[in-house]
């Protein structure tokens, strides 16, 4: 299967600076070094300003600029290509129209081209997340001269596994990547580059707990460590 995404074009379309990390940083570390994949990271929100009552980017200036910089270190600790980072406001996507943001992930596509889109999951908790998810595949409709064939979900730790039992749209994988100790060790990296997003364990962004989701996916495949998907459709 890994086969299948050598030598593609992969877009990871996320909601917020540390989801491209937390949801696919060991994968696309393995990609990159492995399968000579071409990475582009599109960032839609800017990821601070929910910690006010209000939004106030003035009064956020300054950690919005650190959390910028952030991101480039991350980047760095994964080795992907290109990153495009956007200011849709935090946890506040339901205040933005949906087309607004579908306009972005349009405009990034064609400038890109990708193959594949990676992007989160429709069930998890964070608003946010469910706009994204249902942008993306909003804008990928598969019309003809469609050139995006393949989207697929990831779980983002403290955002997927914290929705209600009783909602419906749970995060079930059907595709695992098996990833090597140094992928998850960068996929830490990066996130600990992030300097107002990581966590201590117990908490799930903790570098203790990144690596136990690792064990836990790897047992469930007879591997050591991996991350697990769902592909929402595939074209071939």
């Amino acid at each position: 299967m890994i086969e299948f995404f050598r030598n593609k074009k992969i877009m990871i379309v996320v909601a917020h600076p540390d989801d491209e990390l937390l949801g696919l940083g060991a994968t696309m570390n393995k990609l990159i070094k492995e399968e000579n994949v071409q990475t582009q990271v599109v960032i839609l929100g800017e990821g601070v300003t929910s910690r006010s009552d209000t939004r106030d980017t003035e009064l956020w200036e300054k950690e919005l600029k650190i959390h910028r910089q952030n991101i480039h270190d991350a980047q760095a600790a994964i080795g992907y290509h290109g990153v495009s980072i956007y200011d849709f406001p935090d946890n506040r996507f339901d205040t933005v129209a949906l087309l607004d943001i579908i306009k972005v992930i349009e405009k990034e596509k064609q400038l890109f081209k990708p193959d594949i889109i990676f992007t989160h999951h429709g069930g998890d908790v964070n608003i946010d997340h469910q706009i994204t998810f249902n942008a993306v595949v909003t804008a990928c409709r598969p019309i003809q001269n469609e050139y995006v064939k393949t989207i697929i979900t990831f779980e983002t730790a403290s955002g997927t596994e914290w929705r209600a039992s009783t909602d419906p749209r749970h995060f079930i994988p059907n595709l695992f990547f098996s990833v090597s100790e140094q992928n998850i060790e960068a996929k830490i990296k990066g996130m600990e580059s992030y300097e107002f997003e990581k966590r201590t364990y117990p908490h799930p962004r903790s570098p203790e707990a990144l690596k136990i989701q690792a064990q836990r996916w790897g047992v469930a495949i007879g591997s050591e460590l991996a991350e697990a998907f769902v592909i929402v459709r595939s074209i071939n």
